[in-house]
C-alpha cells in the first residue's frame, strides 16, 4: 500500500518529535466523541487512506501518525439511530494519533508539540499489501487474558484521539481494519436489508462505558458510500 505523506519534525525541551500527515486528498474522514463512543465515518478512499496509514504506524515505532480531521464535515444523517444518538452534550470533533506505546508520548505535550511542527518533507511511503494477518489467523481469545499485553489504549488531548499500541496491536486490529476496503464496498449487494457496514475497535480487555480517564471505550467506524454533507 502507498501512501503520500508529509513528514514534520518538532522540538520541545530537549525532545524531537516526528510527526507523519498524509497529503491533502479527496478522502473523506470525520471522528467525534460523542460521549459515550467515538464514531468515526470514512468514505472509500478515506478507508484506503486509513488502512495505509494504520499498516505505517504498525512500521513506525519513533514516530506519530496524526490525521488532522477534526474540521470535517459529519455525513449527512450521521448518528440518526446509530453510533451518534448516545446523548450527552454536543459531539466533539476530533483529529487522530496512532502511535506505538514504546515512544512513551506524553499526550498533554501534543497541543505544544503540534504547535512548532515544521513544515515537513514530502515523502511516498510504502507498506506489503497484506500487511495484516487474516482475521481467521488472530487468536481472539488470547484477548481477555489479564496477561496479554498487546491491546489497545485510548486517550484524548487537546482534541485528538490517541491509539496506542504494540506494532502487534495495531496489526492485528488492521484484520478487521482490512474490511473497510476488502468488504464494505460490495456489502449493500451482498446483504441489501442489512444496515450499514462498520468495524469495532475497543481497548483492553476490560471495556466498560468510559475507561480510567473518561475517554468512550468503542471506537465504531462506518463506511459511508454516498457521503453526502
Amino acid at each position: 500500500m502507498e501512501q503520500r505523506v508529509r513528514v514534520h519534525k518538532a522540538r520541545l525541551g530537549g525532545d524531537e518529535f516526528r510527526v507523519i500527515r498524509p497529503t491533502p486528498s479527496a478522502a473523506r474522514l470525520a471522528l467525534r466523541d460523542d460521549h459515550h463512543w467515538l464514531s468515526m465515518y470514512v468514505d472509500r478512499a478515506g478507508a484506503e487512506q486509513l488502512v495505509a496509514l494504520w499498516a505505517l504506524a504498525a512500521r513506525s515505532a519513533r514516530s506519530l501518525v496524526h490525521l488532522p480531521i477534526r474540521a470535517a464535515a459529519v455525513p449527512d444523517g450521521a448518528g440518526s439511530g446509530g453510533a451518534g444518538s448516545g446523548g450527552g452534550g454536543e459531539p466533539v470533533a476530533l483529529d487522530l494519533v496512532l502511535v506505538h506505546q514504546s515512544l512513551r508520548f506524553p499526550t498533554g505535550a501534543w497541543k505544544e508539540v503540534r504547535s512548532r511542527l515544521d513544515a515537513g518533507r514530502p515523502q511516498t511511503t510504502a507498506t506489503p499489501e497484506r500487511d495484516f494477518p487474516d482475521e481467521d489467523a488472530v487468536d481472539y481469545g488470547r484477548w481477555h487474558h489479564r496477561s496479554y499485553r498487546d491491546q489497545l489504549a485510548f486517550g484524548i488531548a487537546a482534541h485528538t484521539l490517541f491509539v496506542v499500541g504494540s506494532p502487534t496491536a495495531f496489526r492485528e486490529r488492521g484484520a478487521a481494519l482490512r474490511g473497510l476496503v476488502d468488504e464494505a464496498p460490495s456489502f449493500p449487494h451482498r446483504h441489501p436489508d442489512a444496515g450499514h457496514f462498520c468495524v469495532e475497535l475497543d481497548p483492553g480487555p476490560w471495556s466498560r462505558i468510559r475507561n480510567r480517564r473518561r475517554v468512550p471505550a468503542s471506537l465504531h467506524i462506518q463506511y459511508c458510500a454516498g457521503w453526502r454533507v
